[in-house]
């Protein structure tokens, strides 16, 4: 390897191990402060947050007796009941107690252990509006409502749930869903309660579906967006608070593959957010959000709520046009620019081969070689640099004998030959930096595609989880309990790539420790990959046996270093012409070596 290609290498490996050492401790810093910025502000600005169930068990455990409670309208009376409404996406399962879906089936998809997946499955899971009622409050979530299933005219269906509370005030909430959809509307209308604000309490525990709990957590995430069109997140920690004084679109809880998202056509006025991932197993995450909504003049309100239940698949997100495709990670932080390349070359590329390709793992050779054949100018270009390099390197070596004492001046006569033969220093190293943005992207890609969830190929029985061949019977600290193959290979593969490298390119033997970067690079990362998509480490493994063989090819078939060593002795008979970088370069080296000979010589 050249000087040139070793740093470039070397930049690399840096760039991406500071990424990802950043990305986590500037993430966990980012979240500690914004959580720290919330309670200093729910304590300078305190407002009464209503706990619905207390609410309702003041109102009416605390005051109304079983036999009086006879007496009392339709709405105080009942006993349970559970509803279903469904299409070929969703079946919820509602309760008629409180008007609310408990449960959340969706179809099509399975459970990591192949059992029909539920998002959310219990009465802790509420949709709970607070009235206005003899000058007191009284939860939804308690009262009593008579379904009528119905038909809607475009073939999906509806339920409506009424309560009636006496004295003329009532209240409905209507559910509908189209037949192939997973967006359900909710429209939640009251009669006789005339209000300022109202106050809406939406709870929701997610259940564990996926391979590793751990990973789920990780993933799990709330996400919001503004009126504005501002939008921010935060993943869910053990004890995570959050208040949104703006007015909010729309609040949705993501776990890595689905998400359950809450959106208001007028919008919220604001909302406060409180979540935890401290639960058992069965559970990943927990979240209670109390939406404050505007009230109208008049007896009567009226709310309309469109609800989210299903994958975090970025074109059918992005097919409701609220932005709500946001929710899969593309690329964020430093690397937010890289989600560009994914929503612009790498998904519709993927989009296509997989229209008429059903086995991804023959998708992700396909994809790459595409990009790698995308990419193949700035590749030739590097080649091409090192291989003049190799050529020059007798004639950088005679200069280096030259001036053994004097590395400023050896500098100087080096970017003169450069200059002389034609050739970029940088040429080497800046068409790799070109190709980082890929690698990046795929970083992201690969472990939020949905697509690939549950998609066998070779030994992988999950695509969009690591690939295990072996389970380990103690855990290796930054390792993990299994081994993933397609890790291995991805490793040794990097590493047979830094040797063809070594000899096929000129060393710098000022820097022998530079030599060494490439071997170490791979064994860096190879704790964090355990862990990562079988999809991605596939990526990089067959990424890499295809750099092997384009090197090959090029250096073998198409670079001829006689003729490039023929081309550079006649470029070294034309005029030279120095670009305002070297003209730059070279005045900065003449003013050090004068400074240096005006400096007084030691005795």
């Amino acid at each position: 390897m050249d000087r040139n290609q070793i740093i470039g290498f070397s930049l690399l490996a840096v760039l991406l191990i500071t990424y990802i050492v950043y990305n986590n401790n500037a993430q966990q810093e980012y979240e500690t402060q914004k959580r720290a910025d919330s309670i200093a502000y729910a304590r300078a600005h305190p407002k009464p947050l209503i706990d619905s169930a207390k609410v309702v068990s003041a109102q009416v455990a605390d005051t109304v007796n079983d036999s009086l409670r006879k007496s009392l309208p339709p709405a105080y009376n009942g006993q349970a009941q559970t509803i279903t409404l469904e299409n070929n996406k969703l079946a919820l399962q509602f309760s008629t107690k409180g008007a609310f879906p408990t449960r959340a089936l969706i179809k099509g998809y399975k459970t990591y252990d192949q059992k029909p997946l539920y998002l959310f499955n219990g009465k802790e899971n509420q949709l709970s509006l607070v009235l206005p009622v003899n000058n007191g409050s009284l939860a939804t979530a308690d009262l009593y409502f008579t379904p009528t299933l119905e038909e809607t005219p475009n073939g999906g269906k509806a339920v409506s749930f009424t309560a009636d509370l006496g004295n003329k005030e009532k209240v409905v909430i209507t559910y509908s869903l189209l037949k192939d959809d997973y967006m359900m509307q909710c429209n939640i209308r009251t009669y006789g309660m005339p209000a300022t604000n109202m106050t809406l309490n939406w709870e929701t525990q997610t259940l564990h579906t996926e391979r590793d709990i751990t990973n789920e957590r990780t993933n799990a995430q709330v996400y919001y967006r503004f009126v504005d069109g501002d939008k921010d997140y935060f993943t869910i920690t053990e004890e995570d608070k959050e208040a949104l004084e703006q007015k909010t679109q729309w609040v949705g809880v993501r776990m890595h593959f689905f998400n359950s998202t809450m959106i208001a056509t007028n919008g919220f006025m604001n909302a406060n957010i409180s979540s935890t991932s401290k639960l058992d197993n069965s559970l990943v995450a927990k979240s209670r959000t109390i939406f404050t909504v505007e009230a109208k003049p008049g007896n009567e309100q009226n709310i309309d709520l469109s609800w989210y239940i299903g994958p975090n698949h970025y074109s059918t997100l992005k097919s409701y046009n609220k932005e709500l495709e946001d929710m899969v990670p593309l690329g964020y932080g430093i690397m937010v620019f890289v989600k560009y390349i994914n929503k612009w070359l790498i998904i519709p590329i993927f989009n296509v081969l997989s229209g008429f390709i059903g086995n991804y793992g023959v998708i992700i050779m396909l994809m790459t070689i595409i990009i790698r054949l995308i990419l193949s100018f700035f590749t030739y270009k590097s080649y091409l640099s090192a291989a003049k390099m190799r050529v020059l390197k007798p004639e950088i070596d005679e200069l280096r004998a030259k001036y053994t004492d004097d590395q400023q001046k050896f500098g100087m006569e080096q970017m003169k030959l450069f200059r002389s033969a034609g050739v970029n220093p940088l040429g080497g190293c800046l068409p790799t930096l070109f190709q980082l943005p890929i690698l990046f992207a795929m970083y992201y890609f690969f472990p939020s595609s949905i697509e690939l969830r549950q998609e066998k190929f070779l030994w992988a029985d999950d695509l969009s989880t690591y690939d295990v061949i072996a389970w380990l019977p103690f855990e290796i600290p930054f390792y993990g309990a299994h081994v993933s193959l397609f890790t291995i290979l991805m490793t040794a593969s990097s590493l047979f790539l830094a040797l063809y490298n070594r000899n096929m390119t000129a060393q710098d033997p000022n820097n022998p420790m530079l030599k060494y970067m490439p071997y170490v690079f791979p064994f860096l990362l190879i704790g964090v990959f355990n862990k990562m998509a079988a999809a991605l480490t596939f990526y990089y493994f067959f990424s890499n046996m295809i750099s092997i063989a384009q090197q090959f090819i090029i250096q073998k078939y198409i670079i001829n270093e006689d003729k490039i060593h023929a081309q550079i002795q006649e470029n070294k008979n034309k005029p030279a012409t120095q670009s305002k970088w070297q003209q730059k370069l070279e005045e900065m080296q003449k003013s050090q070596m004068d400074r240096a000979k005006k400096m007084p010589k030691k005795k």
